[in-house]
């Protein structure tokens, strides 16, 4: 994947917009970060992430998942790009999508 297939995925989304955030591309939901690339250009930085199920994403699938000693008392764990299916990015991201979206965007969504 790349930031540009990330990127063209959410942005049909309701409520989500370019940003930046850190100097670097965001995607946002109503001004909130919803993900952005880390300064190395290949990573994703993805908050929403439970430490518990960071541990095990980052066990399960180290090429894929990572995070660093900045990010562990946070909820967010990264992402290389250019090891990523969108069937394991996809759901982390539409999860924090529907906790940043209006309940109103989340329901119209889910009926479309």
């Amino acid at each position: 994947m790349t930031f540009d297939d990330v990127r063209t995925l959410v942005l049909a989304w309701p409520e989500v917009e370019d940003g930046s955030s850190y100097g670097t591309p965001a995607l946002k939901v109503r001004k909130k970060m919803l993900v952005r690339l880390k300064e190395d250009g290949d990573s994703l930085v993805m908050p929403g992430v439970p430490p518990d199920e960071r541990d095990m994403l980052v066990e399960s699938q180290p090429k894929t998942f990572y995070f660093t000693d900045h990010y562990r008392d946070y909820p967010t764990v990264l992402i290389r790009l250019s090891k990523a299916k969108r069937a394991t990015v996809e759901p982390l991201l539409r999860r924090h999508w529907r906790t940043l979206a209006s309940k109103k965007a989340v329901r119209d969504y889910d009926e479309q």
